[in-house]
């Protein structure tokens, strides 16, 4: 429906379907990218209704409307001026490329849920692909970028923008594309906006956008879930086992939503020490990343009877690796559904330049106390974590103080650092638990407790446990 106003002809968003929301859901903050500077103008009149020529003052309706009103971000006061320079900006005052911000009023009779919708404007791509908060100085509901100007790099300009979970991202081109519209998707582009683009087309995308969205949005999104990474200097040092006997220690002794992601392909056996099966495993969701979201992950996961949520490894050998964007999609939707994420990795160094390597994730390097095994630390230590603090926990696994090979100074010189956890080597224990599918935490043993002070303090808890049968002896943190 268009409905004249003073000065211009803005298109009556009161169209859009009530939602069972509170009520600011249905004003909606919208960041619109775009370097063509004809095709962002396209978008702007779309959203502010003005494609048609102004004609009454007044809708016979009783609708009264008022020209947008704009806020100059950069000192920007009309819109020739916004695409012209930013050489006035103030550096730090905005996000780069952002130009200005504008608020849009529909009717003033209309219902005052729906009344306004705030755009800020960005002559250029960010320049870096962070989170959208570091691209965009704050989060926003709507992101709405230009597919034409650089159409692979506006792809990952919309799969960051998804991969947050918050924003609902959307491409506007004037080339409709077949492929291209199937590949937008596939990034998680939610809406493909064709040019030359009618305002109820547009009012229709920003409908389904409210109808999507949470009922109280006041509460935003949720923190990123804590990534927790097990790592093993070599196979067969004990990676699997502590990996998810720490998984089932977490959920248990957090009461959090915790998940389990065994990455330790080709030949992962989390499933195997925690006694579950699966149908579906990370096969399932490496091969269609694309669509990969909350939902979809949530019917692949497996449940352990402690709480613990699990994405196994695939039953047979994989013909292809994972690639890294399957990874880091798959790592962003876990670390959106869960508050504690788990990975197994084995000894899958390759996975460095994945989201794996998180400057955010803990690390848990585990390690023997051998040979090759100290040298192997030494060196993935120098090489990848020289920096971290209490990010990198070393753990010593299968440890007996008395059949070292070297003592403890010449293991720290190893390290070039303690180790803060060391595990006893329970052989007839570690067998029973295996055999019998039960987790190594689910007993009062020396292997149980470490492992679970290993999870309490990682989850803000005191790390000492509490003995629940005589005779055992904490092998607790390093000193």
């Amino acid at each position: 429906m268009t409905v004249p106003g003073n000065g211009g002809c803005l298109r009556a968003m009161a169209e859009i379907p009530n939602s069972t929301g509170a009520d600011d859901a249905k004003i909606l903050s919208i960041a619109l990218i775009g370097p063509d500077q004809g095709r962002r103008k396209a978008i702007v009149a779309a959203l502010t209704g003005t494609l048609d020529p102004p004609s009454e003052a007044h809708d016979p309706a009783g609708f009264s409307f008022e020209q947008p009103s704009i806020h100059g971000v950069n000192g920007f006061k009309d819109h020739d001026q916004l695409d012209s320079s930013n050489e006035s900006a103030t550096p730090g005052d905005t996000p780069p490329g952002a130009h200005f911000e504008r608020t849009l009023l529909t009717g003033v009779n209309a219902n005052p849920n729906i009344r306004q919708h705030t755009i800020r404007e960005f002559t250029a791509y960010p320049a870096k692909l962070d989170d959208p908060v570091t691209m965009l100085g704050q989060h926003y509901d709507v992101v709405l970028v230009d597919l034409e100007s650089d159409p692979e790099y506006a792809l990952e300009v919309v799969r960051t923008i998804s991969d947050d979970g918050y924003s609902t991202a959307m491409v506007y081109s004037s080339k409709a594309d077949r492929n291209m519209v199937v590949r937008c998707m596939r990034v998680g582009a939610r809406e493909f906006l064709a040019l030359p683009l009618a305002s109820s087309d547009m009012a229709d995308a920003l409908a389904r956008v409210i109808v999507r969205r949470p009922m109280d949005v006041s509460v935003k999104k949720a923190a990123t879930g804590r990534l927790f990474v097990f790592l093993g200097t070599k196979g067969g040092c004990g990676v699997t086992t502590l990996a998810s006997n720490f998984a089932v220690a977490l959920a248990q002794e957090s009461g959090r939503k915790t998940l389990l992601i065994d990455l330790g392909v080709p030949l992962g056996d989390a499933a195997i020490n925690l006694g579950i099966t699966s149908e579906y495993s990370t096969a399932n969701a490496f091969s269609d990343f694309g669509r990969l979201d909350v939902n979809f992950l949530s019917s692949l996961l497996a449940s352990h009877s402690t709480g613990l949520s699990v994405l196994t490894a695939p039953g047979d050998i994989p013909g292809d690796q994972p690639s890294k964007e399957a990874i880091n999609k798959l790592l962003a939707v876990a670390r959106q559904a869960f508050e504690y994420v788990v990975v197994d990795i084995g000894s899958r160094i390759d996975f460095k330049d994945s989201a794996i390597f998180d400057l955010s994730a803990t690390f848990y390097l585990i390690t023997q106390v051998g040979v090759s095994e100290l040298r192997n630390a030494n060196r993935m230590i120098a090489r990848f974590f020289p920096s971290y603090d209490e990010r990198l926990q070393v753990v010593l696994n299968r440890y007996t103080k008395s059949a070292l090979l070297f003592d403890e100074a010449h293991v720290t010189k190893a390290l070039t650092r303690q180790a803060q956890w060391k595990v006893p080597d329970d052989f007839a224990t570690a067998r029973r638990t295996l055999n019998t599918a039960t987790p190594l935490v689910m007993d009062d043993t020396a292997i149980a407790i470490v492992i679970r002070q290993m999870a309490r303090k990682a989850c803000g808890l005191s790390p000492e446990v509490e003995e629940k049968k005589k005779g055992f002896s904490l092998f607790g943190r390093a000193r």
